[in-house]
């Protein structure tokens, strides 16, 4: 305790024209120091009050959250909205694929009605061409045998006719003839 007593009688016997220099002795500078430094803060803090700054930095630090927490809201709404547009593109996603692959079906299907329809008139042109062609051939066949039979028969009527049996044939035709226009008239 002496030091500190001594350190301020020290005070008082500085010379005032000397030199300045720097004081390292710790136990004399340290309370020069700290009331010099309280004298400033009170002549110059009077307006300034320390619960008044921690009240406006904790209404700072409360905006802030509440900021932050209201930020948070709108981004779990947004996240919420989000969520919920994403189900509902799923679910529309899912039905497209349903429906694409009905859809798929169903032409698949129809396509195959559609091909077998279409062979079915296939199969229908071909056996009518077929009997046409069958009726054509047998109408030939006929033709060429009633033209052979017919040559048959003149052959044989000229060849078994004389004149007088010749002359008999066309008057009994004549005579059918005559008797046919009076049966008309």
């Amino acid at each position: 305790m002496k030091n500190v007593t001594d350190s301020f009688v020290s005070l008082v016997n500085w010379p005032f024209a000397g030199s300045f220099g720097l004081n390292t002795d710790i136990l004399a500078t340290n309370p020069i120091n700290l009331s010099v430094v309280l004298g400033v803060l009170i002549f110059f803090g009077k307006g300034v009050c320390v619960s008044d700054l921690l009240d406006n930095r904790k209404l700072r630090i409360l905006n802030s959250i509440r900021n932050s927490e209201e930020l948070q809201g709108g981004a779990i709404e947004r996240l919420e909205k989000a969520r919920a547009r994403l189900r509902k593109i799923e679910i529309e996603a899912d039905q497209f694929r349903v429906n694409g692959y009905s859809e798929i079906e169903r032409e698949k299907l129809n396509l195959i009605n559609s091909t077998y329809k279409t062979l079915d008139q296939l199969e229908n042109y071909k056996n009518e061409t077929i009997h046409f062609e069958q009726q054509r051939a047998i109408n030939q066949v006929r033709q060429r045998v009633f033209q052979q039979a017919l040559q048959g028969a003149l052959g044989t009527l000229n060849s078994c006719l004389n004149k007088e049996l010749h002359l008999r044939t066309i008057s009994a035709n004549i005579g059918m003839f005559g008797s046919m226009k009076e049966i008309t008239d």
